[in-house]
Formats: structure tokens, sequence, C-alpha cells
């Protein structure tokens, strides 16, 4: 279920927040849930987005590397236990450098959520302490959706500044944004320091929920749900699609942001496992559409 399981964090500065997500996706038609997850140092606190996923839901664990209270070679082996559909760990490994002469202000780039098309921007203060000749020679991003201008160098007795400004431009893809900038320096020894970037595009046009369970439906029964449809600008709902005859849906009507779609599942005879995309599709943006997973299951 996960398609990666090491990060290496790099070399970082002290106290900047790093974080990594390790995704994965429930690929069974049974439902997974995680029991629990536990580091192996206390370097690395792990967390789990969502412990209960449906078929074809994701979710991550996330690896905390704790800068602001551990410096040095640091790594740790995270243990990702599952206790159903069966019993089953699963091994993730991080590591990383933390060095104390190097400081960001804030400690991470934080955009929170962006309206799609709208560019933002944010500035750091970058502390360099121990030697006033340090210098930043070039910052590194494998984002063409990035821009940085970095200001020149205020210096002191053992001690350099330097003020970055980061812009996301208004070409950023929607969703999650988990980005870093590698600072590069005339430092032999640590030439080059990682800085976390983070934010969230918001789409466009979404469905809630985007994961729908039905249950268990006995045969000869209907079962109906809603699905709301919101979207940045007023549009109208065209189709919604689903291979499956068995569902049916009611489209509305008129031109707004926010739309209702009732659906409904009308169960047959015999034993059978639902795992279906439901794809709506919109006139926002020259034909955007959305999809939603729907799960469940007819017994009896």
């Amino acid at each position: 279920m996960f398609s990666v399981q090491e990060h290496d964090f790099r070399t970082v500065g002290r106290g900047t927040k790093c974080e990594y997500h390790f995704e994965f996706q429930n690929r069974y038609q049974e439902t997974v849930h995680v029991a629990a997850v536990r580091s192996s140092c206390g370097c690395t606190t792990p967390s789990v987005t969502q412990d209960t996923l449906q078929t074809h839901e994701s979710a991550s664990v996330v690896a905390h590397f704790n800068t602001d209270t551990f410096i040095g070679q640091k790594s740790a082996l995270i243990t990702v236990v599952f206790d159903k559909p069966y019993y089953a760990e699963v091994q993730l490994k991080v590591s990383g450098f933390i060095r104390t002469d190097v400081t960001f202000d804030p400690p991470e780039v934080a955009f929170g959520e962006i309206a799609p098309g709208q560019g933002t921007q944010q500035d750091v203060m970058i502390t360099h302490t121990g030697n006033s000749n340090w210098k930043i020679t070039d910052v590194r991003s494998h984002c063409d959706n990035l821009q940085v201008q970095l200001s020149p160098p205020t210096t002191s007795a053992g001690m350099v500044r330097y003020r970055m400004r980061v812009n996301i431009l208004d070409t950023m893809p929607e969703g999650d944004v988990r980005e870093r900038l590698t600072l590069v320096s005339n430092d032999r020894d640590f030439p080059t320091t990682e800085m976390s970037i983070n934010g969230r595009i918001r789409p466009a046009l979404s469905v809630s929920p985007a994961a729908v369970s039905l249950g268990t439906a006995k045969p000869g029964t209907t079962v109906e749900k809603r699905l709301l449809v919101r979207g940045d600008e007023a549009f109208s709902i065209t189709d919604v699609r689903c291979s499956d005859a068995r569902f049916e849906f009611d489209l509305p009507n008129g031109n707004k942001k926010l739309h209702f779609v009732k659906m409904r599942f009308n169960a047959e005879s015999g034993m059978d496992r639902i795992a279906q995309e439901i794809r709506i599709e919109t006139t926002l943006g020259g034909g955007k559409s959305v999809t939603a997973v729907v799960t469940g299951s007819v017994e009896g």
C-alpha cells in the first residue's frame, strides 16, 4: 500500500519544521485499519492522518523530525501496525542531520490554503552563526511553480543573515503543496541545507464526501445518499456517470456555486461487494469533473 518506505531529510537547520508524509492507499475490498504507529527513536514522532480506510481511500503516516530537541545525525524506524483486514507490520525509515548553526524564522514556509490561480509570498530570515564569511551561493528547487528572491546578506561578528522571499506562482496545480528548498553555501562540511514548504491549493471543484460508504444493503432495498458539489465559481452539473446500472442520480438544475446530487443504489438479489467511481461532470472550466468513490456490500 506504500509507494515510498524511506525518506532522507538530508541536512536541516535547528528548530526547522520537518515532516514527511508516507502516503498509502487501501487496495483491498475490505476495510483497512491502522492499530498503531511507533518510532524506534525520540528524534521522530509518527502520526497517521486517518486510521480507518475504505476501498480506494488514501491516508498518510506523518513522520515529524524533532529538530528542536535533537542535533546531529539521526535516524528512526517507524513501525505501522495494521489489524484489519489482517495483522501486518510495515517499517518506514527516516534519517537526517540537524545542524545547530543555521536557523530559519519562521521555521517553515507555511502558506496555508490558497485559492486556485492566486499566487502568494512569504519572507523568511535565515541566520548563520559562527562564521561571518558564510555565504549562500544558490537556492534550488525541483518545483517550477516556486520562485525565490534572496536579499544581500547583513553581517556582524560571527553572524550572517539573509532575507529570503518565497513566491508560490499562480500556476501551482491544485492539491497539497509539499516542497523543499535546498540552500547551497560555501560551507565545505555542510554545503547544502534544506527547508520545507507546505500549503494547499484549494480545488476549484470538490465533492463531499469523496468516499461514500453504503454499508450493508439487503436485496430489494434502496440506499440513498447525498453528494455536495462545490465550486469557486457558479456552474451547472451536466451529467453523473457510473458504470454500475444499479446507481441512479437526480441532477440539480441551475447555475450556482453549490449543488446537491441525490444518489440511489438499488440492491439486487445475491451477495456482492460494491466499489464504484462516480464521476460528476460540470460546466466549470470548460467541462471540469470531480469523482467520488462508493463502497459497500449486498448481503441477505
